[in-house]
């Protein structure tokens, strides 16, 4: 899996009438330059690398082209590929297929929808699930967090907020313009006080589930690490407790944390 470096920025806002006269001028210019440099790509490919480059080149304007579908298409799409609760479609950085992908774990895909979602697996097993993008940019159906997964005797670290019955693995939300290490290592920080040790940090995975307290088909995108770590745990900030829990404790946390328990105890790490 690759880490995009790049941080994410709110679009711009542009007047409407900009935005249908950029539109014009987009397809104008595609119609001009869009085949003829399709043809020299096809050929310098070939050149290059071969029946293979042919066929890498082809996938990336595949998946560009999927990226414009998805954006083009995304009322019609929303309305009869997926229930009025599921992850709506229309990011311009993420593919059919990827959103595709998140509403079939949702459960929130129509029968049209599993119809489509059946094609394409017969073409390609698995097709949508596989296809999920876990490093898109986010938006108001992605919150992003990142995820502090530490273990002792095959338990987890996990705490509980002021106010909650609820336990999570500790983390957060980024700041603007924060990496994913300046943005967990301030936040174990904050909850509880402890240094993490950059050098020590190793990445697990990203895990995503329906977000809790928060309307159906909004989805957490959680980025989790293994880090050592210097002084002693405390709970401050927010948090009220903290817990080490195993896998039978699964029921007590969130539903992102359980897909992580869950893999945790696949790998037999936690008990």
């Amino acid at each position: 899996m690759i880490l995009k470096k790049e941080n994410f920025k709110p679009d711009k806002k542009i007047k409407p009438f900009i935005g249908i006269i950029l539109f014009l001028v987009s397809i104008i210019l595609s119609i001009i330059t869009l085949p003829l440099g399709f043809v020299y790509g096809i050929f310098q490919n070939l050149y290059r690398k071969g029946f293979k480059g042919v066929g890498e080149y082809c996938l990336k304007v595949a998946i560009s082209i999927d990226q414009l579908g998805n954006v083009a298409m995304q009322h019609l799409i929303n309305t009869l590929w997926i229930t009025p609760l599921g992850y709506k479609f229309g990011n311009r950085d993420e593919t059919i297929s990827s959103a595709l992908g998140r509403n079939k774990q949702l459960g929130t895909l129509t029968g049209f929808g599993k119809l489509i979602d059946t094609i394409l697996d017969k073409l390609d097993p698995d097709h949508s699930l596989n296809s999920i993008d876990y490093y898109i940019e986010p938006t108001e159906q992605i919150i992003d967090k990142i995820a502090w997964i530490h273990l002792k005797d095959k338990k987890i670290l996990s705490t509980r907020s002021i106010g909650r019955s609820t336990y999570y693995i500790p983390g957060g939300k980024r700041e603007l313009n924060e990496t994913d290490h300046a943005a967990l290592l301030r936040e174990i920080k904050e909850e509880l006080e402890v240094d993490l040790l950059v050098k020590t940090l190793n990445f697990l995975g990203v895990f995503e589930a329906q977000a809790d307290s928060h309307k159906p088909g909004t989805l957490v995108r959680m980025t989790c690490y293994f880090a050592e770590y210097t002084g002693e745990l405390k709970a401050a900030s927010e948090i009220e407790e903290i817990i080490w829990l195993n896998y039978k404790d699964k029921e007590l946390v969130s539903e992102v944390d359980k897909i992580i328990f869950d893999y945790l105890h696949h790998q037999e790490l936690l008990q």
